[in-house]
């Protein structure tokens, strides 16, 4: 779009702020808008060549004018809320100054991707984010590396571009990269480095279908035993285990983090008093086995981390994901089986026998019933067993 500027003889005696207003030039031979703001003056005709920039027009079935401009690649276009031609020129006036202006502050040289990264990190060191959340965009950004998209400007990136961007691996690992991707773009956005940032979608990624199970549990305990770890690594490893499948816990987050202070002993209730939610924060009940590990772990301790590290900066220990990995190897158990899979299966389980989702939802830090439903995996035995249910004669219940 280009404005052409003349040179306004009523500069001196007009307010500063923005005006729109209508003259009529009687040498010229049309309207006028004057269009200023602070220091700029522009002024565009409202004949033929105003309305090459914008279009004015009524949709059927419609009694207001409407208005159709674009800037900078950009389309602008809604109703006036106007039946008059005259007030609605003005309100397609005041629309085309905001779009002018909301872009005058964008550089006039092009920025790149790789180049807008270099800031995007240096704010990343600083940002207040979760460790595991700058560790994600990291990955995302060595991700992005590998695609023609980091050598391109940033107006370039459009919503159909990014859905044409392949990634390597599973829908997680591109969302990965598509995530980093748009979360630079509105940081573009915010630094005036882009006029908008572009929609960008997220591939569909298929929740975890597996269940570590009382079975997995079994072949995962009996193969760490065969893989010659220290006594006190392999107490570890079962530990954690048990206390993922019985508490339905985070482990990063949470079980990782558990404290002796907060362990409430008559009560056998472990209080989470800080998770990936506000409703993460709550009380989760101990069984039985869950209550003779803490208890031989703590043994006398009144405080301090149920499973410190020496070697740990945080004081605790922040991952198993080793352990686990030559252990299910052992086991023969399938790769996509990871830890995180036992808080699906106490989540079913817990569903399962007490029928009670809000409990479920309580216990397990939920929001939403949707969120919620992700770690259900109902079993097919008792699907079948419903199926194949058929009334006595007595009103007992037998199987066909």
């Amino acid at each position: 779009m280009r404005l052409s500027l003349h040179p306004n003889p009523l500069m001196p005696f007009l307010s500063m702020t923005r005006i729109v207003t209508f003259f009529f030039d009687f040498r010229m031979g049309y309207d006028l808008v004057v269009l200023f703001h602070e220091r700029t003056c522009e002024l565009l005709p409202c004949g033929q060549q105003w309305r090459k920039l914008v279009k004015l027009f009524r949709r059927p079935k419609s009694k207001f004018y409407w208005y159709d401009f674009t800037v900078r690649g950009r389309r602008y276009r809604g109703s006036t809320q106007e039946t008059k031609a005259v007030r609605a020129v003005k309100v397609a006036s005041l629309r085309l100054a905001d779009a002018v202006e909301n872009t005058d502050p964008l550089p006039n040289r092009p920025t790149g991707l790789a180049e807008l990264s270099q800031r995007f990190f240096c704010w990343l060191d600083d940002a207040r984010l979760e460790s595991k959340t700058k560790r994600y965009y990291r990955n995302g950004w060595r991700l992005l590396k590998l695609t023609p998209v980091a050598s391109i400007r940033l107006e370039q990136i459009t919503s159909d571009y990014a859905e044409r961007l392949s990634f390597a691996a599973s829908a997680a690992n591109a969302n990965c990269a598509l995530r980093t991707l748009r979360r630079m773009l509105h940081k573009a956005e915010e630094w005036n480095l882009l006029s908008r940032a572009p929609k960008i979608k997220l591939l569909q990624e298929h929740g975890r279908s597996l269940r570590l199970d009382d079975d997995a549990e079994k072949k995962l305990l009996a193969a760490a035993v065969v893989c010659g770890w220290r006594k006190r690594t392999s107490d570890v490893f079962g530990d954690i285990v048990v206390l993922m499948r019985d508490t339905g816990m985070r482990n990063q987050r949470e079980l990782y983090r558990m404290r002796i202070e907060n362990l409430d002993w008559e009560r056998r209730l472990i209080f989470v008093p800080d998770s990936k939610t506000p409703e993460g924060r709550r009380l989760v009940p101990m069984s039985r086995r869950v209550f003779e590990i803490l208890r031989a772990r703590c043994v006398t301790r009144l405080e301090g981390w149920v499973f410190p590290s020496a070697r740990s900066e945080s004081g605790h220990i922040s991952s198993i994901d080793r352990l686990f990995r030559q252990a299910r190897i052992k086991a023969g158990l399938p790769k996509e089986l990871v830890l995180y899979c036992a808080r699906h299966d106490y989540g079913t389980r817990v569903l399962t026998r007490t029928g009670n989702l809000a409990a479920v939802m309580k216990t397990m830090g939920h929001r939403d019933v949707k969120t919620a439903m992700h770690y259900q995996h109902p079993e097919l035995e008792v699907v079948r067993a419903a199926l194949d249910y058929k009334p006595g004669a007595n009103g007992t219940a037998t199987r066909v």
